[in-house]
């Protein structure tokens, strides 16, 4: 098998930061006014400031997801490599401009290269990891001798105003605190941005790579029903009814297009599901200890679950001390798919590693309960 590289990190955060006064003015008001749920979530979720692909006070998109993918892949052309010789493209996202043809043909189009071999991971979080592990599987089984992986998210253009019915939507946010935080939530904790990765069988020659020794990723979904989800209904039971079941009115009268979080199973299974049972199993797996690990990169949500993830890491069998995590969540923002690129595009770009560090990365998915574990070294 042949080792696999990567050999450059690069994102594309969209317009302006947005600080936490100025997020209405982006998404909108639902009913003209205030949300009650924006302090609460932003006091918890610790984000200062996160990107949008919204225009101010217009609602109006100056990019697509495709372009600010393509973006972000067009900064990994350097005198070694260009885009021509570009032999994979895997592209993660949840939040795709189109329902068919799949996100990576489209981000494809805006690059304008050809004859090359694509695949579109769908999902959540996991997307992302999952448009890499398809290029890593591909170099390491000696089809591919490079590929690039993206994760990116819009998430803006489903949490504004538009997509809420005022009126019935916001009563309901008023009187009935739980939906409040189903549909509301989410709306403060997600934000915009793209990552690319520049997968390769050999290293660079003048300057550090990070060889993938392995990515392991869990799904639980056989036994966890659906948490986080967009596009059906799920009602008391779990039971779950396709937003194309609906007439057209009553999509948007249920504004079953919006995101919604199941936020007390999320609470009381987000760890043990993407922490604690899955690094007790890649433990029986991997030899890993925490005095080999540099730095941790864990993609979490929010501030909020920081002390959790440790607490379920202690659990799981390897307690890894703060001083050694690393995450720019608060000023970048839950930029989701995109998230662990963006962390390791600044670790990796930013003069911090040297030749011998290891990192460990999470990224969780409560979509369904799933989770992601990835070990780097750097050569």
């Amino acid at each position: 098998m042949n080792k696999v590289y990567i050999n450059n990190i690069q994102k594309f955060m969209p317009n302006e930061p947005v600080s936490n006064n100025e997020m209405e003015e982006y998404l909108g008001f639902i009913g003209g006014k205030k949300s009650k749920a924006k302090s609460i979530v932003l006091r918890s979720n610790g984000i200062k400031r996160r990107f949008y692909v919204l225009e101010k006070n217009t609602l109006k998109p100056l990019f697509t997801n495709a372009q600010i993918t393509a973006n972000a892949v067009k900064k990994l052309e350097n005198d070694n490599f260009k885009l021509e010789k570009l032999e994979a493209l895997s592209c993660g996202t949840t939040s795709a401009d189109q329902l068919m043809p799949g996100h990576t043909l489209m981000v494809q189009g805006e690059l304008g290269i050809n004859k090359i071999e694509t695949i579109s991971a769908s999902g959540i979080c996991l997307s992302g990891i999952n448009a890499l592990k398809y290029i890593y599987y591909g170099i390491k089984a000696g089809e591919l001798n490079n590929g690039v992986s993206t994760g990116s998210e819009t998430s803006s253009m489903v949490l504004n105003s538009r997509n809420f019915k005022e009126e019935s939507d916001y009563r309901e946010l008023e009187n009935n605190p739980g939906i409040e935080f189903e549909k509301d939530f989410l709306r403060w904790m997600l934000s915009d941005g793209a990552g690319a990765m520049l997968l390769e069988n050999k290293p660079n020659k003048d300057k550090l790579s990070l060889e993938i020794k392995w990515i392991d990723i869990l799904s639980y979904a056989g036994e966890m029903p659906i948490c986080m989800y967009s596009g059906c209904e799920v009602d008391e039971n779990n039971n779950t009814t396709s937003w194309r079941a609906f007439e057209q009115q009553e999509v948007m009268n249920k504004s079953l297009l919006s995101i919604r979080q199941n936020v007390k199973l999320l609470n009381e299974n987000i760890i043990e599901y993407t922490v604690t049972k899955p690094i007790k199993e890649i433990l029986e797996k991997r030899d890993i200890k925490e005095e080999e690990i540099t730095y941790f990169v864990p993609h979490y949500s929010s501030t909020f679950f920081r002390q959790k993830v440790y607490e379920g890491m202690k659990e799981g069998g390897l307690e890894i001390p703060f001083e050694k995590w690393f995450t720019n969540l608060t000023e970048f923002g839950n930029t989701g798919s995109a998230s662990i690129y963006i962390m390791l595009e600044e670790l990796f770009n930013t003069n911090r590693l040297k030749k011998g560090d290891k990192l460990l990365c999470y990224i969780p998915e409560s979509g369904r309960f799933s989770t992601a574990f990835m070990f780097l070294e750097v050569v």
